[in-house]
């Protein structure tokens, strides 16, 4: 089974972190320094399709999980900590619901564990409609995106995934054919029966829509330990909008016996 790429920093109790849908580890660099500076081994892993981790057809939560699981026989990690954002999020639950014995903290950011309907269409059509092949720049690429998207933030984000494969020649981290047939699984819930008694903090974002009130008794049914912070001022990405919060809570999390 092909390995999880990823970014191995500090020391101690390891710590996973799971980048969400069209991210990658490097998303993660400033939380994860800070982290290892507080004595964890902090492992930024980039999930398959994604980053500089392996291209699959075969891409769903259970697929996911079992990918990190392998990911943690390799390393020889019997047990650790895992943070999720979003999709990410998703798949740190499927873990520790499915494999409770490897998970000894789960840390969720921004996703509640329901199904969410297909929302990343006009993303997926913008990054379609680049003309990969003819382009030989970034701001080229954002050119073409800005026709589709108008938050330049996004764009941004999209397009860190953007590399040279090969002289003169630029493509996409992400694996953008498979993903883009995937939209649904995306969305897909972790199983309805899934239940994780382990010490759980869920951070959501004051802004964000991700998880509403309504949602707080499905956590607490998956993950009856769970804890639910907000991060203020701070809309999905509440670990890039206000990472001074992020770290002020999930840090104490972290270290608590």
């Amino acid at each position: 089974m092909p390995l999880l790429h990823s970014n191995i920093l500090g020391e101690g109790d390891p710590i996973l972190v799971l980048h969400g849908f069209l991210g990658m580890s490097d998303n993660w660099k400033t939380i994860g320094n800070k982290y290892a500076e507080e004595g964890l081994e902090t492992h930024l892993i980039d999930q398959r399709n994604h980053g500089k981790s392996f291209h699959s057809p075969d891409f769903n939560y259970d697929i996911l999980a079992d990918d990190l699981a392998n990911y943690m026989a390799h390393h020889q990690l019997s047990k650790a900590i895992v943070l999720g954002h979003s999709m990410g999020g998703k798949t740190a639950m499927q873990l520790a619901c499915s494999r409770p014995e490897l998970v000894s903290k789960l840390i969720v950011a921004d996703i509640a564990p329901k199904f969410y309907p297909p929302h990343h269409h006009q993303i997926i059509d913008g990054l379609n409609a680049i003309d990969i092949k003819n382009i030989s720049s970034r701001s080229e690429a954002d050119k073409q995106l800005s026709k589709h998207i108008n938050n330049i933030g996004i764009r941004q984000f999209l397009l860190k995934n953007l590399y040279w494969k090969e002289k003169g020649v630029l493509g996409f981290r992400f694996n953008l054919e498979v993903l883009s047939e995937k939209m649904e699984e995306i969305g897909e819930n972790i199983s309805t029966t899934a239940i994780y008694q382990g010490p759980s903090l869920f951070l959501r974002g004051e802004k964000s829509e991700y998880v509403s009130p309504s949602d707080l008794s499905d956590i607490k049914r998956h993950f009856p330990l769970a804890t639910i912070e907000t991060i203020e001022k701070a809309g999905h990405w509440l670990h890039a909008e206000n990472p001074v919060q992020f770290l002020e809570k999930s840090i104490p999390f972290l270290k608590s016996s």
